[in-house]
């Protein structure tokens, strides 16, 4: 677009000098000296040719016109969304949830691709809850475990990945059950685990049978770690819509410089139910507090100064299993429960099913 300006506007330009130079040759043949013989120009030729060029200037600025025209329509008619926020925030399940929504869903086909991730995603996850036992300090309930525990390991180590044998899931039943890895799931904010370990693992009859084919909420559930710049688009009635996902992990962050550029409007991610837990890359820090410093450097950035953005609170069902059974504050010490269930009571009345303005260019969703 930027250089049909710069053309349109060199052509202007050229009319001008050709229109001043016009203006002076005219002057200066006001009274012109009859000419004779072969010096003598037909004023017929004359006018032709100059009718022919300026012909052919008006094409070239209608053809101009007309281009910047469509390439401004269509700009205008894209919307460029940025997806930000810190690592497992639900980044990628917007993604999805877009795609199911507003392009037609996924196909059968598709819907196969995820098996291999969910088999690999039920895999890592009881292997993170049974090598958390040791560091937890938790035993099996029933010492035959143990067996299952050695096998765990060695199938995990021979077969290939995305694959579930019959032996491995009869492995992982057995060890699921057991109340000593039902004690080290329950302290899951202790260490890494994927927040679809339950939903998975207590379906493995369903997921493991040998006709499964992945629903939706399989796949909007199965998790892979975004690293680079993915990009969706979708339309939504005469709108274009391009929305960019982009790693949440502190290594992958550098590289959202790259989308800052004309960017309509920013989806920040962030997980109610990371406030007991801390970062893959750094276990000394809470996740919350870096989802709220993150979110803060991003507000005073001086490339989203007259950017939109939306606070899109993600996994409230997490969180209201969690909060039955960890105080928040964990990681919010002046946490006080009364005082704040009271404010939470008549803010809810004031504002019942509403988003809500937090600053003039942020809202609010919780989701």
């Amino acid at each position: 677009m930027f250089l049909l300006l710069s053309l349109f506007q060199q052509q202007a330009e050229e009319e001008e000098e050709e229109e001043t130079l016009s203006s002076g040759v005219s002057e200066m043949l006001s009274e012109p000296e009859e000419l004779e013989g072969p010096n003598k120009v037909e004023e017929s030729d004359m006018g032709s040719g100059a009718s022919a060029e300026d012909k052919e200037l008006a094409k070239r600025s209608k053809e101009l016109e007309k281009k910047l025209q469509e390439d401004g329509d269509k700009e205008a008619k894209t919307v460029k969304l940025l997806l930000l926020g810190a690592g497992e925030s639900g980044k990628s399940t917007i993604v999805k949830q877009m795609k199911i929504i507003h392009q037609d869903g996924y196909t059968e086909e598709e819907c196969l691709e995820f098996k291999a991730i969910i088999y690999s995603n039920i895999l890592q996850s009881i292997l993170s809850i049974v090598r958390a036992m040791s560091t937890l300090g938790i035993d099996f309930a029933d010492s035959g475990r143990g067996d299952d525990q050695r096998q765990l390991y060695s199938l995990a180590d021979s077969i290939e990945e995305g694959t579930m044998p019959p032996e491995l899931v009869t492995c992982i039943k057995k060890l699921w059950v057991d109340g000593g890895v039902q004690a080290s799931f329950d302290r899951a904010a202790e260490y890494q685990l994927n927040d679809s370990a339950a939903y998975y693992l207590n379906q493995l009859d369903r997921i493991t049978a040998p006709s499964y084919l992945p629903n939706e909420q399989d796949v909007l559930r199965s998790r892979v770690k975004t690293t680079g710049i993915i990009e969706t688009k979708f339309s939504v009635k005469d709108l274009n819509f391009r929305m960019f996902d982009v790693g949440g992990q502190r290594s992958e962050r550098k590289k959202w410089i790259h989308c800052f550029e004309g960017v309509t409007c920013i989806i920040f991610c962030g997980a109610l139910s990371a406030y007991d837990m801390v970062l893959v890359e750094d276990d000394e820090m809470n996740r919350m507090h870096e989802s709220l410093h993150l979110f803060n450097s991003i507000c005073n950035h001086k490339f989203f100064a007259a950017t939109s953005i939306i606070l899109f609170l993600n996994k409230k069902d997490l969180f209201e299993e969690k909060i039955k059974k960890v105080h928040l504050s964990i990681c919010f010490p002046d946490y006080d429960e009364t005082r704040a269930s009271s404010e939470l009571h008549h803010s809810a009345e004031q504002n019942q099913k509403k988003p809500t303005v937090i600053q003039e260019s942020i809202l609010l969703h919780r989701r």
